[in-house]
């Protein structure tokens, strides 16, 4: 195991968490130096250190095999959350060790998730902070690595065959520095795109600057205790959904869309899968909540279930409305989207729409088989066709996800918690999601969670960022040293 170039690319991960903490620091100038200034201040100064000190005394290197690049990956990510959670803890409030760890878990696998019961408590350059670490996981800590690295670099090649998954690949028809640099300038474009839009919708700089980050890292992190629904602005509601939605669907297809004019995200047939699965659950919960008399406004009903329908699937978490009120079809029906969320190739968790899409017709092609024994019955996604290993590997994913999912619920029930808390909070926090339901609904907190429960939730959180293999083969990995 080469040393030299895992602790080189870490440090350069660890970098661009100091720079937004700078950013965070002058954020607190401009509010007339917060309370929080000393706590980013000197966070971003030891961030910094540790970023500098193997680029500055370790020789550099570019040779790396597929081992260093998952231990590279792993430890990114999780020395992100470990730096990030400093501004937290030397700032003090409700962030113990472990609600600051939870904290900054969530907001850099984009989950969502909070432990604390008065976000608006919070001196304005931490909560720039928090969201900022939406922003910074989002487009992920590694794709901002190698955005620097030399074109021509194996090791660029080797570890973005590691950070992007193979799904997502398949819309990617870019050579590997062509791909990162979609994937940057598509993330950046969308949050530049939500951030005047929200403008535009009424809201005040920070506070846009803030929900772009979230709602382009379909995050959900809020400056709001009662998140897009404190704004009480129609307007504001129909941008978030509108933004949702597209950052649910895949970059490379986005991209192409908006700068290659290519019209190929209306032909996905993922796309079409996703969006007929949201229609079809907001008219069901739309006429679920008027039936039980949730709302009497038709309109009203309409607005709030595709605006939780497209919250839910596409992971961001944002809230309208409290929907731990919603009559049970409708909980049901956003537990099966928290499960599936959106598509590969963005910045959501979740089964994704397109492994469930190769699921589906790979049951329907086995049904034909058995009544038609003789017949060569090839999978088609569009005009690719899926061979047998993607579908047992799709199929794994599939049976490992759920296996963790209801592991976390029984640990979490084992706790004390009762079932909703466990099993919502578990498929929250595994598909990076943000709300479950119960205590831990759209408008509530994880912050009544037991110590040990906020621990594993944040290592489901990790597991569903990284799509389980990486941090289950890097544990393999390292047990063989």
């Amino acid at each position: 195991m080469n040393l030299s170039v895992i602790s080189r690319s870490i440090g350069i991960s660890l970098l661009f968490n100091a720079g937004f903490m700078f950013i965070g620091v002058i954020v607190s100038i401009i509010y007339g130096f917060d309370a929080a200034f000393s706590p980013l201040l000197l966070s971003a100064f030891i961030t910094l250190l540790a970023g500098l000190f193997p680029l500055i005394f370790v020789r550099d290197t570019n040779n790396i095999n597929f081992k260093e690049g998952i231990t590279i990956v792993v430890f990114a990510w999780v020395l992100s959350c470990l730096f990030g959670m400093l501004p937290y803890v030397l700032w003090g409030g409700e962030f113990s060790l472990i609600n600051a760890w939870f904290e900054s878990v969530s907001g850099y696998t984009t989950t969502g998730s909070t432990i604390l019961n008065n976000i608006e408590a919070l001196p304005k350059s931490l909560v720039f902070w928090r969201s900022a670490t939406h922003f910074i996981g989002g487009i992920g800590v590694v794709i901002f690595m190698l955005i620097i690295l030399p074109s021509a670099s194996t090791f660029r090649t080797r570890i973005s065959k590691v950070e992007i998954s193979a799904l997502s690949k398949q819309n990617y028809k870019f050579k590997t520095k062509q791909t990162i640099g979609v994937i940057a300038s598509t993330y950046v474009g969308l949050f530049l795109a939500a951030m005047f839009s929200y403008v535009l919708a009424g809201m005040d700089w920070f506070n846009a600057i803030n929900h772009a980050f979230s709602v382009a890292a379909t995050g959900g992190f809020s400056t709001l205790n009662n998140s897009i629904m404190g704004f009480d602005s129609t307007a504001i509601e129909l941008v978030s959904i509108f933004f949702m939605f597209l950052c649910g669907l895949h970059f490379g297809l986005i991209y192409s869309f908006f700068v290659q004019r290519s019209a190929k995200i209306f032909s996905s047939p993922i796309i079409k899968f996703y969006t007929l699965s949201l229609l079809i659950a907001t008219l069901l919960i739309t006429i679920d909540n008027l039936a039980h008399g949730t709302y009497t406004n038709w309109l009203v009903a309409l607005k709030q279930s595709a605006f939780h329908v497209v919250s839910y699937a596409s992971t961001t978490g944002f809230a309208a409305h409290d929907t731990a009120i919603w009559p049970n079809l409708s909980i049901i029906l956003l537990i099966y989207l928290s499960i599936q969320c959106a598509c590969s190739g963005s910045t959501t968790g979740g089964i994704k729409a397109d492994r469930v899409l190769i699921f589906v017709k790979s049951f329907i092609n086995r049904i034909k088989t058995e009544l038609h024994p003789k017949a060569v019955l090839p999978l088609r996604i569009g005009q690719n066709v899926i061979g047998d290993e993607m579908v047992s590997a799709v199929n794994l994913y599939i049976v490992l996800y759920l296996a963790f999912m209801l592991a976390g619920a029984a640990i979490l029930s084992v706790m004390g918690l009762d079932f909703m808390d466990s099993f919502s909070a578990s498929i929250a926090s595994l598909g990076n999601v943000g709300p479950g339901f119960g205590s831990v609904g759209s408008l509530g907190n994880f912050s009544e969670f037991p110590i040990f429960g906020k621990f594993i939730l944040t290592l489901e959180m990790l597991l569903g960022r990284l799509e389980i293999y990486t941090l289950v083969l890097v544990f393999i990995i390292w047990k063989k040293q």
